[in-house]
C-alpha cells in the first residue's frame, strides 16, 4: 500500500479553518455505522437477487462497490443531510448487447420485494433498494465486453416511459476508476488518523485520546484515507447545497471525484486542497465554454466512458457552476489570507455547506477546544496566544485560535470582501 507520511508529522488540524471544516465533512460522511452496515446490505441484496426462483440464478458473476463508496467519499444526497446514496454494480453472464429494457427489467424483477425494503424501483440505468433508516443502494447491471481492461462493460440505459429507439449501452468501466483514484490518493498517515479519530468520537465511538497515529490507525476503520477524498466530500457537499432546489441533473460526482484525482497533492492542508479543487474543477469549466463547447471528462482508464454525458445540457449551466465554485474558492482564500472571527463567517458557511452542518460543526470545534483547555491541552496560535473557546476563534493567516475577541463590526466577512 501507497503511504505520505506528511512533512515533519504536523497535525493535520493545526489551522481552525482546517479544523472546521474537517468537522464539516464528518457531519456529512456516511456514519461508521452506517457504513459498516453498507457492506452487509451489498451481500444481502445479491443473495436476494441471486435466490432460487430468481431470474438472475446463476447469471451474477460478482457484486462490487462503485463510485463514492469504491473511494471512499459517501456524503448525504442533495438537500439532505442523513440520508446517503450508495451504488454497487451487479456483473450479469448475459450477453453484452442485450436490449437495455429487457436488462434492467430482468434486475428488477430479481430484486422486487426485497426484505427490510421501503420500495424497489427501476430507474433509467438502475435499480434502487431503499431502506427504513433512508439509506438506499443503487444496483446496475452491467456485462463485461469480453476484450480490454478487467471489467470493462457495457451497462444500460432505459427510460421507463420513452421508445426503444432512445435506449442505449454506455461503456463503463467503474472498478479500474477506483483503481486509479485510489493510486491517485496514497493513505496520508497522520491525517487519517486524526480525520478518522474525529470521525468516531463524533458518533460516540471511544478513541483513546492519547493514542498514536498507528495505534489510532489500528483502533478504527480507516474509511477516509486521503486528504483531497475529504475536500472532494465537502465540494459534493457544497454542490449539493447550491443545488437543493434545483430540478433536473446537477454537476456529476463522478466528475468532481475524477478532478480531485487529478488534483490530489498529498500533504496540503485541507482547506488549500479545496480551495486547488474548485479552481481546478471552474479553471476546465470556463476553458470548455471560451471554446462554446460543453465540457468532456472522461474515465481517465477508459476514454469511452464518458462522466459528463447528462451534464452540463448546455454552456449556462456550466457557467453557473464555474461561477459558484470560484465564489467558494475565492472565499475561503479571502479567509486565509486575512483571518476572521469563526462567529463572523458562519453566516458564510452555512449559505455554501448548510445551516445545520454548520452549526453542528462549529460546536464540534468549540467543545473540542473547551476540552482541551481544562485538561491542560491548550490550544495556541503561532504567536503563542492561547485559544479562549468562549472567545470568538480567528480562523485564516494559520491561526490555530484568537488570543483576545474581534470584533463583529469590523470583521464581516461577505463572500470575500471587507464592506
Amino acid at each position: 500500500m501507497n503511504h505520505f507520511r506528511h512533512p515533519m508529522d504536523l497535525d493535520p488540524f493545526a489551522s481552525a479553518l482546517d479544523a472546521v471544516m474537517a468537522d464539516i465533512a464528518i457531519s456529512v460522511q456516511l456514519p461508521p455505522g452506517l457504513h459498516a452496515k453498507a457492506g452487509g446490505r451489498y451481500e444481502a441484496i445479491r443473495d436476494y437477487a441471486e435466490r432460487p426462483g430468481s431470474p438472475l440464478n446463476g447469471r451474477i458473476l460478482r457484486f462490487y462497490p462503485q463510485g463514492s463508496m469504491a473511494i471512499d467519499a459517501t456524503t448525504s444526497t442533495r438537500g439532505t443531510d442523513d440520508e446517503y446514496d450508495l451504488d454497487i454494480v451487479a456483473a450479469l453472464d448475459l450477453d453484452p448487447q442485450s436490449d437495455p429494457d429487457a436488462v434492467l427489467d430482468l434486475l428488477y424483477r430479481s430484486l422486487e420485494g426485497y426484505p427490510t425494503s421501503q420500495k424497489v424501483e427501476r430507474q433509467t440505468r438502475c435499480v434502487t433498494v431503499r431502506y427504513a433508516d433512508r439509506m438506499h443502494v443503487d444496483v446496475t447491471p452491467a456485462v463485461r465486453l469480453g476484450y480490454g481492461a478487467e471489467r470493462v462493460s457495457h451497462i444500460f440505459h432505459a427510460h421507463p416511459d420513452q421508445p426503444a429507439s432512445k435506449h442505449f449501452h454506455v461503456p463503463m468501466n467503474a472498478y479500474g476508476f477506483a483503481e486509479w483514484y485510489q493510486a491517485r490518493t496514497p493513505l496520508e498517515r497522520r491525517f487519517a488518523a486524526a480525520f478518522n479519530k474525529r470521525l468516531h468520537e463524533a458518533y460516540g465511538m471511544e478513541v483513546r485520546a492519547d493514542a498514536e497515529v498507528d495505534e489510532i490507525l489500528d483502533q478504527v476503520p480507516i474509511i477516509v484515507k486521503a486528504v483531497a477524498t475529504v475536500a472532494l466530500q465537502l465540494l459534493k457537499r457544497h454542490r449539493n447545497v447550491a443545488y437543493a432546489g434545483v430540478k433536473g441533473r446537477i454537476p456529476p460526482s463522478v466528475m468532481l471525484s475524477c478532478f480531485a484525482g487529478h488534483a490530489s497533492q498529498p500533504g496540503l492542508p485541507l482547506t488549500d486542497m479545496v480551495i486547488r479543487l474548485a479552481r481546478a474543477v471552474a479553471s476546465s469549466l470556463r476553458a470548455a465554454s471560451n471554446r462554446r463547447e460543453r465540457i468532456k471528462v472522461v474515465n481517465p482508464v477508459h476514454t469511452d466512458d464518458c462522466f459528463t454525458d447528462r451534464w452540463p445540457e448546455n454552456l449556462a449551466q456550466q457557467d453557473d457552476y464555474a461561477a459558484k465554485l470560484t465564489d467558494l474558492a475565492d472565499g475561503l482564500a479571502w479567509i486565509k489570507q486575512h483571518g476572521s472571527s469563526l462567529e463572523d463567517i458562519q453566516d458564510w458557511l452555512r449559505e455554501r455547506f448548510g445551516s445545520h452542518v454548520v452549526s453542528t460543526s462549529v460546536r464540534r470545534f468549540n467543545d473540542r477546544t473547551g476540552r482541551a483547555v481544562q485538561s491542560g491541552l491548550h490550544a495556541y496560535t503561532p504567536r503563542g496566544g492561547l485559544y479562549v473557546p468562549s472567545r470568538p476563534a480567528l480562523v485564516g493567516v494559520g491561526a490555530v485560535a484568537a488570543a483576545a475577541p474581534v470584533s463583529a463590526s469590523s470583521h464581516t466577512f461577505r463572500g470575500g470582501r471587507r464592506w
